[in-house]
């Protein structure tokens, strides 16, 4: 199992550069539909959906983001809007972490909560990236999302093995732990400044990177327990097969769906 990890993330890492760095901003808009799009699939099962209201799910999915390309010359130019609705809607969606119940069914509520919560992760996060892309020195500016993102897991993953002890939220995902959180928070910070003192395209002054780091870092950990709340509560281990080792596009890229958001915010907000 950790060879195929391993080889799986040696394909994934290089892949991911290359749609950061090579692709034109079109193109990049269309690749990273076309992973979150798969991701919106992958919901069917983790809402408990349907056949019917699976297909409904992927054919307003498909075109919501079909408009943003259509029109994104003019949906670009929203960004206050678009993104304070997508962190306002991570809001609402976190809020059902404090509301989940060990070995509750998943009844119609939850699957119509659910539904919706598909397409404003998938939606906004696409926006967000597509944005970011867009901006000056945008390649630069998403890898330093993902980043952070990384790094935050890579310390949540070590710290948390080594001083964990405080459970996180163990009803969810009894593996994490307070310690976690902290060494993620700390390793995406240093991360995070490595990346933008090396690259001269990210002038980024030391207080904005702070808040940078450690708001995407916090967001990215409930978008993870998010995920794992819908995969505890239908009985998946993983959310798909997509990547041997690591599952689905949801279990790879669940802390990127709500950190994306939020990370976009805080650089209109402070540097743009």
């Amino acid at each position: 199992m950790l060879k195929t990890r391993i080889i799986t993330a040696l394909i994934i890492f290089p892949a991911t550069l290359a749609a950061v760095f090579l692709s034109p901003a079109w193109l990049f808009r269309i690749i990273i539909a076309l992973v979150l799009l798969t991701g919106s699939w992958e919901f069917r099962r983790l809402a408990n959906l349907t056949a019917t209201a699976g297909w409904s799910l992927q054919l307003i999915q498909m075109v919501l983001i079909a408009l943003m390309m259509i029109f994104w010359s003019t949906v670009k130019e929203q960004p206050m809007l678009i993104l304070g609705a997508g962190c306002l809607c991570w809001l609402l969606m976190f809020s059902r972490l404090f509301t989940y119940r060990d070995g509750a069914a998943p009844g119609r509520s939850f699957s119509q909560a659910s539904f919706l919560s598909a397409l404003g992760a998938t939606t906004f996060c696409w926006y967000s990236l597509c944005w970011l892309q867009d901006q000056s020195g945008g390649p630069f500016v998403v890898f330093l999302l993902l980043l952070i993102i990384w790094a935050s897991d890579v310390g949540a993953y070590f710290s948390g093995r080594q001083f964990g002890v405080r459970k996180l939220a163990p009803a969810i995902s009894p593996k994490k732990t307070w310690a976690g959180v902290y060494g993620g928070v700390i390793l995406a910070i240093v991360a995070a400044f490595l990346w933008s003192g090396y690259i001269a395209e990210l002038q980024i002054p030391v207080s904005a990177l702070l808040i940078l780091s450690v708001l995407t870092t916090v967001t990215s950990v409930g978008g993870d327990l998010f995920i794992s709340l819908h995969k505890r509560t239908v009985g998946l281990k993983d959310t798909g097969t997509i990547f041997p080792g690591h599952g689905g596009v949801l279990d790879r890229y669940d802390s990127l769906l709500a950190g994306a958001p939020f990370f976009a915010l805080a650089w209109l907000v402070l540097l743009r």
